[in-house]
């Protein structure tokens, strides 16, 4: 049996809780648990943490992304001490290995968010080459390295500098970029290394040099994945129903009140038309809230919504219901919502949506984050993703 290992630690001081933090529009350690999820050598996948946050995070990840390849993600407590600032990544692993059974394990680093799957395969394929140990991922690199002698006088590592190649002459060297290791548990324990015996260099692309380690790494890393264009590529759904809750999502969740004590809210009106373009395909559209307030029917009424449920307790129930009434499957449901009471509702439909200044839990199980937070548009971005999807399905 072949695992892929992800420890992802609570203590990282540079950027706090990087493994979580919102990358592309997913935690960081999304991106890494997908590529090992979809590698076809790869039975399952470890996340090993300390911490209660990352292991809810992925928990929430698991059930709410949307891929049925996750269901081979497991996630693992480990030692506060293989956790510590001082242990090695090898602690982690050689705990791990003497309390699980397989054959081979791809140590994957979560700070390494351009990893894709096909990396992984060129990486297990190469395992089972003849006298083949051990491989890690590298990316090559035509730069001319130098070292300091011991008077401090530099000298060439691999070229000469009388006969300085071409670039295009000049075959360079590999450079670790530390997104994946993998060898036998034999030889992990054995060694009690990474990485020991005959070792193969799976190359990957040139961007992913780049590990997320500081502030600045991860602006660099956001803008090659963007460029790589690793956002949203799950499946639209036939989009019949369209539901949103009200505060954080048509506002910015503030409450405002005049001098004469009536409350008022804020809604955009780039919102309004993205109802209107709904309408005109005949998609169901509708307000679910937990609140009772005149204002939410008003603005209801503006739109010409066909839904208003105020005062809701038990979202989940009243979705199910509105799918039974209208003879619709959930699936075909799309909803928006930024707080706890409506995980729930976004992990059942098709097409679960929140803003971009949503609680991390509901980023977890969103299939789709925006750009923009509540208030400021989210319903138009959400109403234009499904456009779009329309427009390429035909």
């Amino acid at each position: 049996m072949n695992v892929a290992f992800i420890p992802v630690r609570g203590g990282s001081k540079s950027i706090p809780l990087k493994n979580i933090k919102i990358i592309n529009g997913k935690p960081l350690v999304y991106w890494t648990i997908k590529a090992a999820c979809e590698c076809k050598y790869i039975d399952k996948v470890y996340v090993s943490t300390d911490h209660n946050k990352i292991r809810e995070i992925v928990e929430a990840l698991k059930q709410g992304s949307g891929i049925p390849l996750f269901s081979k993600v497991v996630v693992i407590s480990r030692s506060a001490e293989s956790a510590s600032d001082n242990a090695s990544t090898e602690f982690a692993m050689l705990e791990f290995a003497n309390q699980y059974e397989f054959d081979n394990i791809a140590l994957i680093q979560a700070t390494s968010p351009l990893l894709v799957s096909s990396d992984l395969d060129q990486g297990f394929k190469a395992l089972t080459e003849n006298e083949t140990d051990s491989v890690l991922s590298v990316v090559e690199q035509k730069r001319f390295y130098w070292v300091n002698d011991k008077k401090g006088f530099a000298h060439p590592i691999n070229y000469d500098v009388f006969n300085r190649p071409r670039r295009q002459e000049f075959e360079g060297n590999y450079v670790e970029n530390g997104a994946f290791y993998i060898t036998s548990r034999m030889g992990l324990l054995k060694s009690k290394n990474r990485l020991s015996g005959n070792i193969k260099a799976i190359k990957m692309d040139s961007d992913t040099f780049f590990e997320i380690d500081e502030p600045s790494d991860w602006n660099i890393v956001e803008i090659l994945m963007q460029r790589h264009k690793k956002s949203f590529q799950g499946y639209l759904p036939n989009i019949k129903m369209f539901l949103t809750d009200c505060d954080g999502c048509l506002t910015d969740g503030g409450m405002y009140y005049s001098e004469m004590g009536d409350e008022l809210k804020k809604f955009h009106t780039r919102d309004g038309m993205g109802f209107s373009i709904l309408q005109k395909k005949n998609i169901i559209t509708g307000i679910i809230t937990s609140e009772h307030v005149k204002i939410n029917e008003k603005r209801a009424e503006k739109l010409k919504l066909d839904i208003l449920e105020s005062g809701c307790k038990n979202k989940l129930a009243k979705v199910l219901s509105l799918c039974k009434l209208y003879h619709f499957d959930v699936s075909n449901v799309c909803y928006i919502g930024d707080d706890i009471n409506d995980i729930e509702v976004l992990k059942a439909v098709g097409l679960g949506c929140c803003p971009a200044d949503a609680i991390e839990e509901v980023k977890a199980v969103s299939k789709y984050i925006a750009k923009v937070n509540g208030g400021n548009g989210v319903i138009r971005e959400v109403v234009e993703l499904i456009m779009n999807g329309e427009e390429k399905d035909e």
